[in-house]
């Protein structure tokens, strides 16, 4: 029997009126919940906290139950008493109509779920209480509604939302039925992709979670979207959200849909993009009460949804914007209102594992009916890791203190600010004398309490306040503390308290070593999930770092590729080791030069910092200034990064040299297929460069498991290699030359963590010898 909460019928059919502005979104839930319990306790003896109401009603002829828990109910001498307690920033008075009509209308549905249960039950007296945080100012008023009019009130809510769940069956049956009926979208599978496949189908129906290395080749996007989109049939997955690091993947899953489409899929799938990136320009610092975009939205919302729903396309950033304006409607909040009718979200790794800014429609609670495709898994450890961390600054402190001005207005909140500024410094007068960090296994008390009580007085001054350029100022400062109070909560083992000096000012620093709970937490509010990418060696590296997961499945699939398509050497007369890096730079040069000259083409040379980089570049050119060169430089934007890429569009006429960052954006990603590439060179094994951080990663796995440098250092390092080097063999038909330009690739300390496919490397101890390999591997058909 399907189920239908109140809180979401009412929100749904009743909200109306603007994309609120007026209400404060910094009430926390914890704040919630504790003012709820605190006067749920002291109501009475009669008083039922949390009452369970229901009652089944028959829609579009199958049977639907509608259910929800009144915050309190009383039952006294024949009287009834339905009570909702609601909290937030905002005082009573300012409370737009709108936001009242979903209180009263959530107590009017208890009363009739009520009514329609307990015929006898004639008048029921409905109480809401407000409570306006932090100063806890409660408000109540009341209503008495009678049975006739409660029953009435709901027939007309129900009966509106018949249309929509007539609209909602129609998008099921299509999603079911189709799903059943698709066909693989090509005519044969490759090596390998029907395994994968199964492993995916079997992983969704089972609710199992699924690590997944398929080489580059394999046809992983649409191997993972095609069977969890089958298991639709089966009804026991309802929604799949595939997430991504990078928008170039997003495409990639965008065009995999369009192909399901072709060949019968009816679903309805969206792309979310992010606020700054998808919102109207003229929205840009334009507060909500004067955007039009926001005036009204909910009176235009349902028509607009309507309308889009019946597109039959994937809802791309340019569809959603061309309906938002249409429709008048900021396209970012339209984005996720019309997601909620969607079987298929793409979108990034935020929504899911950010613990801030993740989708609270979505993940707020578990759903067995949800299923999570993670694309390139190896770089959610670090982007976790991160989402995790988090840092306040004593001179972010100090300008908002300066900037505020002195009056009488600003003196609580100016006061708190200097309370905070005190413990920054007081932390910085604690660092041990010629030391600029300081590294603690728990918060520092004190400041985490000043830290909190300043965002209490922000959350009193914001109340006050008209909107400009210093609220603002104040609300950015706001969220950063909200953020850290966040992650201080979830304090472990797995963190550091971190204090560090620079230019005499302090920063404190909240660092995650290992996001692996948070990962894990976060899977299991779906069925199950499937963490792929073209490089998860080891996998028992990444099962750790990726939710440590033990009942977890592991798969890797042998590449599809010829053997011949490759050709990996390792130089072993290079030593790129921080001392011998200015006499390895001769030997190093020579071999790219040698590698480029074995067959005309296209070349990349990576190097794993932008110093050493440029150091190589620079000798290169020197020393071949015929040879046609590019190097990536710092922050590149979009135009820059297409205009570096489309130089390789001309293998035959126009060869060209590109010198890379190992780690950087040309090093995984981007697909130059055929003769666009046909060779790289790597100079070192990717170690990154030693700092504090990654000693702290390394110290805390050395206590977990003895494998500290390895999972701090090595491991990391190596799948910027393995990144890096699959570049080359992007299809079928490709064909080049790795050479890793360093002797440490021979230790059994590294070879050990090779893949598969790396198995056959020839080791080259001179330049002679490499010109030899490069010659024999050009020379012979691919096909022996």
């Amino acid at each position: 029997m399907q189920k239908i909460g109140v809180r979401e019928l009412v929100g749904f059919i009743l909200r109306s009126g603007d994309l609120n502005s007026s209400l404060s979104s910094f009430n926390t839930p914890q704040a919630g919940t504790r003012i709820h319990k605190r006067l749920q306790h002291h109501r009475g003896p009669d008083y039922q906290a949390e009452a369970t109401l229901q009652t089944e009603v028959e829609l579009n002829r199958r049977p639907v139950l509608i259910h929800g828990r009144a915050d309190g109910l009383i039952v006294h001498d024949n009287q009834v008493e339905i009570e909702e307690i609601k909290t937030s920033d905002t005082a009573w008075d300012f409370l737009p109509e709108n936001q009242l009509i979903l209180y009263w209308g959530q107590a009017k549905l208890y009363a009739a779920l009520l009514m329609r249960e307990q015929p006898e039950v004639h008048e029921v007296k409905l109480t809401l209480t407000y409570v306006q945080t932090p100063d806890e100012i409660q408000t109540t008023e009341h209503q008495l509604i009678t049975r006739t009019t409660a029953l009435a009130f709901f027939e007309q809510v129900v009966s509106e939302y018949e249309d929509w769940l007539a609209l909602q069956e129609s998008l099921a049956r299509d999603r079911v039925q189709t799903a059943a009926q698709m066909d693989f979208p090509f005519p044969t599978y490759r090596k390998g992709q029907r395994k994968l496949a199964a492993a995916v189908y079997k992983s969704a129906i089972l609710g199992k979670h699924l690590l997944l290395e398929a080489p580059t080749g394999t046809g992983k996007t649409i191997s993972t979207l095609f069977p969890a989109i089958k298991a639709f049939a089966t009804d026991q997955v309802e929604r799949v959200f595939y997430f991504t690091a990078k928008q170039s993947t997003r495409r990639v899953a965008e065009a995999a849909l369009a192909q399901l489409r072709e060949h019968g899929l009816r679903i309805q799938s969206i792309t979310l993009t992010a606020k700054e990136q998808i919102q109207f320009p003229e929205e840009v610092d334009v507060e909500p009460e004067n955007n039009p975009y926001f005036q009204g939205y909910y009176d235009r919302l349902k028509p607009a949804l309507k309308a889009i729903l019946t597109e039959g396309r994937h809802l791309s950033k340019d569809l959603i914007q061309t309906y938002a304006r249409q429709y008048t409607l900021d396209p970012f909040e339209f984005s996720l209102d019309v997601s909620l009718f969607c079987d298929v979200i793409v979108g990034d790794y935020n929504y899911l594992f950010d613990p801030v800014v993740h989708l609270q429609r979505f993940f707020a609670v578990e759903n067995q009916g949800n299923f999570f495709l993670v694309d390139e898994a190896h770089n959610l450890v670090d982007r976790a890791r991160e989402m995790y961390s988090t840092s306040l600054s004593q001179i972010d402190c100090e300008v908002l203190l300066n900037d505020l001005p002195r009056n009488m207005q600003n003196r609580a909140l100016r006061r708190r600010l200097q309370e905070l500024s005190q413990q920054f410094q007081r932390l910085q007068d604690e660092l041990p004398p010629h030391q600029t960090e300081l590294d603690l296994v728990a918060p520092d008390e004190p400041f985490t309490q000043a830290v909190g009580k300043l965002s209490e007085r922000i959350r009193q001054w914001l109340a006050k306040q008209p909107t400009g350029p210093e609220v603002e100022a104040v609300r950015q400062f706001f969220f950063a503390c909200l953020t850290y109070s966040k992650i201080n909560e979830l304090f472990g083992d797995n963190f550091r308290f971190r204090v560090l000096l620079q230019d005499g000012k302090s920063t404190v620093r909240l660092f995650c070593m290992d996001a692996s709970p948070f990962i894990k937490e976060q899977l299991e509010l779906g069925r199950g999930s499937v963490l792929f990418s073209a490089t998860l060696s080891p996998l028992t590296y990444y099962q750790r770092v990726l939710g440590n997961e033990p009942d977890g499945l592991k798969y890797q699939l042998p590449s599809p590729f010829s053997p011949n398509s490759q050709n990996i050497l390792i130089a072993t007369y290079i030593d790129t080791t921080y001392n011998q890096r200015t006499n390895s730079l001769a030997p190093i040069v020579a071999s790219i030069h040698n590698l480029v000259t074995s067959k005309r083409g296209n070349y990349l040379v990576f190097a794993p910092s932008n110093a050493y980089l440029d150091q190589i570049y620079q000798a290169y050119r020197a020393r071949y200034p015929e040879q046609a060169v590019q190097k990536q430089t710092s922050n590149m934007n979009t135009a820059e990064r297409e205009q570096f890429l489309a130089a390789f569009n001309q293998p035959e006429t126009h060869p060209i040299l590109g010198f890379a960052l190992l780690g950087g954006i040309f090093s995984e990603g981007i697909d130059l297929v055929g003769d666009r590439l046909i060779g790289t060179a790597i100079v070192g094994v990717g170690l990154p460069g030693l700092n504090s951080e990654t000693n702290l990663i390394r110290d805390y796995f050395d206590q977990q498991n003895g494998q500290g440098f390895a999972f701090a250092y090595q491991l990391p390092g190596l799948n910027h290699v393995f990144q890096a080097a699959g570049r080359v063999i992007r299809s079928l038909q490709d064909r080049g030359v790795i050479l890793l330009l360093d002797r440490r690739f021979t230790e059994p300390r590294y070879q050990r963590w090779f893949p598969a496919t790396w198995r056959a490397t020839h080791l080259v101890h001179n330049q002679a010898e490499l010109q030899q390999q490069l010659q024999h591997f050009w020379q012979t058909p691919k096909n022996l």
